[in-house]
C-alpha cells in the first residue's frame, strides 16, 4: 500500500544549475495546492544533517523563477555515503515531520535519495545538472542555459580571434561528459571539437588542420575543448609553437552555471518539479523524473542509475562535417 505523504521536503544537491529555482517553486506551489506542508532544506544533504530546515509557503518562492542558482543553496556531502549518516538523515526527516523528499541534482544526489528511501523516507529525484550526463533523460535542468551562455561567449571570442588572425581554444564545462562541447561545436561552427568520450590526443592532427586552414585563407581557428580534457593553456602554447600562429586559451568556467534560465529551462524545470510533487502525493517513492522522447516520465531510481549514456553518433558526425574538419575523432 502506498504511504501517504503529508509533508514534502525539497533540497538541491551537487553543482547548481539555472532552472533549479523554477523547480523549487513548482514543488512548493504544487505541493501546497495538493494540501501538503512544504519544508525547504538548505545546503543539500549537508544541511539536512545539520537540520537547516525551514517551512516554505507560496510567498517563499515569489519572484525566483527568473533567478539563476538555487535559493536553498547547495553543497557536497561525502559522509552521506555512509550508513550512519543516512540513518541520521532519515531520523531528522521524521523529527521534522518530513515523510517525502524531492532531491534536485545529479547521479550522486540520486544515490543519496536511493539510500534515504531504504530508510523509510519517500524520495523523488529531479535531474538538475548542466552536464546532461544523466542516462535516463534527454534533458537536465540547466543544460539549455549553460549551452546558450557558452555559445554567446564563443561568438564573442571568434570576433576578436578573427581580428587578430588567431587560433582560439575555448574550454567549456561538463566534467567527464562532452555534451556542452558538442552542442557548442555545432552551434558555433567550431573548426575542431575535443570530446572526452572520443578524443584520441593526437595533437598533430589539430596542428595540420590549423595550418591547412591558414593556407586556405581562414582568418581564425576555433577549438572547443571539453572540461574532461582540459589543459587548454598548455595546449595553446604547444599549438602556437608548432604552427607559428598566435594561439590563446579561454576557460569559460563557472559563468556557465549562472545567469537567468532560458524559457526551456524554466518551463521544463517547472513541469518536472510539479510532477515530482504529484508523485509524492500519490505515495510513490524511489522514482526519478525524466524527459524521454518528448514526454515527461518517471523511472525507478535503481533502473535509472544502471543506465548508460553515449553521445549521439550522428551529431558527432555532423559536428565534424559542418566544421569542415579533416581532423577525425577515434572510432565511435
Amino acid at each position: 500500500m502506498a504511504k501517504e505523504v503529508r509533508t514534502i521536503g525539497v533540497l538541491t544537491s551537487g553543482g547548481d544549475a539555472p532552472g533549479m529555482n523554477a523547480c523549487i517553486r513548482a514543488v512548493v506551489r504544487q505541493g501546497i495546492a495538493r494540501g501538503r506542508k512544504i519544508m525547504g532544506i538548505r545546503r543539500g544533504y549537508s544541511g539536512l544533517l545539520n537540520e537547516e530546515i525551514v517551512p516554505m509557503d507560496t510567498h517563499s518562492v515569489s519572484d525566483i523563477i527568473s533567478r539563476g542558482g538555487t535559493i536553498l543553496q547547495t553543497a557536497r556531502c561525502p559522509e552521506f555515503k555512509e550508513l550512519e549518516y543516512q540513518k541520521k538523515a532519515a531520523d531528522i526527516c521524521r523529527k521534522h515531520g518530513i515523510d517525502g523528499l524531492v532531491v534536485i541534482g545529479g547521479d550522486g544526489s540520486f544515490k543519496g535519495a536511493q539510500k534515504l528511501s531504504k530508510q523509510g523516507i519517500n524520495t523523488i529525484g529531479v535531474p538538475g545538472t548542466i552536464d546532461l550526463d544523466i542516462a535516463c533523460t534527454d534533458y537536465t535542468i540547466g543544460f539549455d542555459t549553460a549551452v546558450n551562455t557558452a555559445m554567446d561567449a564563443i561568438d564573442k571570442v571568434r570576433d576578436t580571434s578573427t581580428s587578430h588572425e588567431r587560433c582560439s581554444i575555448i574550454e567549456v564545462m561538463g566534467r567527464g561528459a562532452g555534451y556542452i562541447a558538442l552542442w557548442c561545436g555545432i552551434a558555433n561552427g567550431a573548426e575542431d571539437v575535443l570530446l572526452p568520450e572520443l578524443y584520441d590526443y593526437d595533437e598533430q592532427k589539430l596542428v595540420n588542420h590549423i595550418i591547412d586552414g591558414r593556407r586556405r585563407g581562414k582568418q581564425h581557428h576555433i577549438i572547443v575543448n571539453a572540461e574532461g580534457i582540459g589543459h587548454s593553456a598548455s595546449m595553446a602554447k604547444r599549438i602556437e609553437a608548432a604552427t607559428g600562429i598566435e594561439t590563446r586559451a579561454t576557460i569559460l568556467g563557472h559563468m556557465q552555471r549562472g545567469g537567468s534560465p532560458t524559457a526551456k529551462d524554466r518551463v521544463y524545470a517547472s513541469t518536472m518539479g510539479a510532477m515530482a510533487a504529484d508523485l509524492l502525493c500519490e505515495g510513490k517513492s524511489d522514482r526519478l523524473v525524466a524527459h524521454k522522447h518528448g514526454d515527461f516520465v518517471d523511472f525507478d531510481i535503481d533502473e535509472a542509475l544502471a543506465m548508460t549514456k553515449t553521445l549521439d553518433p550522428f551529431q558527432v558526425e555532423i559536428c565534424q562535417t559542418l566544421g569542415n574538419s579533416d581532423y577525425k575523432l577515434k572510432d565511435k
